[in-house]
């Protein structure tokens, strides 16, 4: 029964709130639920300061193990190194730097393919285009007069489009002839999910050529570890490039 009991959801009683002349008085003020916290809190910390000061009564002095010829400290601080150096072999590292490009290259092609397959489907419709459209004038009073909305004859709020841009009496036509805001709202849920696709791509190239920079990164830093004695070249000695290596020449036998 006590299960069962506890099982069931109880009713949480609240405290009441502060009365106004004791707040505009003594301020806000503790309750209940704020000291039960601040009390298990303090408990907490006096348990784990009883406990570290009765390690330090019952530690024995003359206790040694091997381990603390390569303890340190830092003003009276015990400082664990956080990795062990030369864990690996340098042809271990350069294994697994090998997995590392292969699973980087992989992902990089599964990312190309998805890429060409919504570049497919897409046909880059109404996609931000890199060119522009030119209109050249005879002066400079034309040229501060032109209004592109009457040039192209349509609606100011088109010209963004490079396509489907409809002129003005195609426009009232539709209006007349459509039922408006239905075809509208069509309209703006394809262009919506229109947007969503090409942002996607857009998403999906970025990553696929931070994973391309990636393995060849890697594979870079791989071809550095491997054997051969090389020297550092310094930027005007590479031309103004940095991180250039320059391997000895070596007799292949």
């Amino acid at each position: 029964m006590s299960s069962l009991r506890n099982a069931a959801k109880r009713k949480e009683h609240k405290e009441r709130a502060q009365p106004a002349a004791r707040l505009a008085r003594h301020g806000l003020l503790e309750k209940h639920k704020d000291y039960v916290l601040r009390a298990k809190d303090f408990h907490k910390k006096e348990a784990t300061i009883k406990v570290l000061r009765q390690k330090a009564e019952e530690r024995n002095p003359d206790e040694f193990y091997f381990a603390m010829e390569k303890a340190r400290t830092r003003n009276g601080v015990h400082i664990a190194p956080t990795a062990e150096a030369n864990k690996y072999s340098q042809e271990e590292l350069r294994l697994m730097k090998t997995q590392d490009i292969g699973y980087l290259q992989l992902k990089a092609q599964t990312e190309a393919k998805k890429v060409e397959r919504m570049q497919q489907s897409l046909h880059l419709i109404g996609a931000p285009a890199a060119n522009k459209h030119t209109v050249f004038v005879d002066d400079e009073e034309e040229a501060e007069q032109f209004d592109p909305a009457r040039h192209f004859d349509t609606a100011p709020e088109l010209l963004d489009r490079s396509y489907n841009r409809p002129r003005l009496e195609q426009l009232a036509d539709a209006r007349a002839t459509s039922a408006g805001e239905a075809a509208a709202a069509a309209v703006a849920r394809l262009e919506k999910k229109r947007a969503g696709a090409y942002r996607e791509l857009m998403q999906r190239q970025q990553r696929q050529e931070k994973l391309g920079g990636l393995a060849r990164k890697m594979a870079y830093d791989k071809e550095v570890m491997g054997k051969g004695r090389k020297r550092k070249l310094r930027p005007e000695e590479a031309g103004g490039q940095t991180g250039v290596f320059r391997w000895k020449a070596e007799r292949k036998k």
